[in-house]
């Protein structure tokens, strides 16, 4: 079944490709959809949306060409990353040139990356410790530097914090439609990007009909990204907690499904703690909050006609305006 906002959405969707098309005239709202997806594990990190090519890699164990990688010959000061879910994996001062076609680092950070024995039964392959993307393969006793070790890795695998990048860190929060929650959270000061998606389901590769019909799992979520320099995770959460209704089930004003649900995805026990802290601040204050705080998985963007979905209307969230509840 689908809420009168879902089929909205779909309209407004189809008005990019399509000239205007009949509708039913009357809607039922969605109904209470289970909780599909409660015995998924999830992990305390955002994995990203990836490319082919870094799905063939990272998800199915492939190599990417000798020689063609972005980071084979790459040095800077900074630390190397992974590409899937942005864990650190190996300092700029650990990378050497092996001559063997891919980027090598004689060392690892303490706890992130993970050494598994290859399917082929000879080699040893080595994962991110975070979410077990693929990396490449480790090798010891070739005596190319003083630590005899050798982590050969695929560039697809890896992005590259520069030494000089402002620090940015994420929050991922979800209060029924995104558009308005998008909308609140992008005009704090420090905010610096917010992204409408999906975050919190089964299916990889969500689309917004497959969200709308119940068949997913997830809940309609934003990305927040931010300079902590400025502001912060308890800040953005607080803000979060008055823009949106946390004692609704399952929807939020007039939208009513399961992906309306409020949730807090924590990416890190700080995050976790921070949001616990708030919750309980409003339950003492007679809120009986029922948002679900769970570690992040997957976060998938929304099609671009959801991003800055206001601000391209030029006009106010309808079911998101704030209320003060912490003074």
């Amino acid at each position: 079944m689908w809420s009168a906002r879902g089929v909205i959405h779909i309209l407004f969707a189809g008005a990019f490709v399509l000239s205007w098309v009949a509708v039913a005239s009357s809607l039922e709202h969605a109904p209470k959809v289970e909780n599909v997806y409660a015995d998924v594990e999830e992990k305390p990190m955002a994995k990203r949306q990836l490319t082919p090519e870094e799905e063939r890699v990272i998800i199915n164990k492939g190599t990417e060409r000798a020689f063609t990688g972005t980071y084979y010959e790459h040095k800077e000061d900074g630390t190397y990353v992974c590409r899937q879910c942005g864990a650190s994996l190996f300092g700029s001062q650990s990378k050497f040139d092996s001559g063997c076609g891919w980027p090598s680092f004689d060392q690892a950070l303490p706890g992130a990356v993970q050494e598994v024995p290859d399917a082929d039964g000879r080699r040893t392959e080595i994962v991110c410790a975070s979410c077990e993307g693929h990396l490449g393969h480790f090798f010891r006793g070739e005596g190319l530097t003083e630590k005899n070790t050798r982590h050969c890795v695929n560039s697809v695998s890896l992005d590259f914090a520069s030494a000089t990048e402002p620090v940015r860190e994420a929050a991922y929060l979800a209060g029924g439609c995104f558009w308005g929650v998008e909308h609140h959270l992008q005009r704090i000061p420090g905010v610096q990007e917010v992204t409408s998606g999906y975050m919190g389901g089964k299916v990889r590769k969500p689309t917004y009909e497959s969200v709308c019909g119940g068949e997913t799992g997830h809940a309609e979520a934003v990305e927040v990204i931010f300079d902590p320099a400025v502001t912060s995770f308890k800040a953005i959460a607080k803000l979060f907690f008055e823009i949106h209704d946390p004692t609704q089930l399952n929807g939020q004003g007039p939208d009513i499904g399961h992906q309306y649900r409020s949730a807090v995805f924590y990416l890190s026990e700080d995050q976790r703690v921070a949001t616990n802290s708030l919750v309980s601040q409003l339950r003492r204050k007679g809120y009986d909050v029922v948002t679900e705080v769970l570690p992040a998985g997957t976060f998938y963007p929304a099609e671009e006609y959801h991003q800055d979905y206001y601000d391209k209307m030029g006009k106010s969230p309808y079911c998101h305006s704030r209320v003060s509840r912490f003074d």
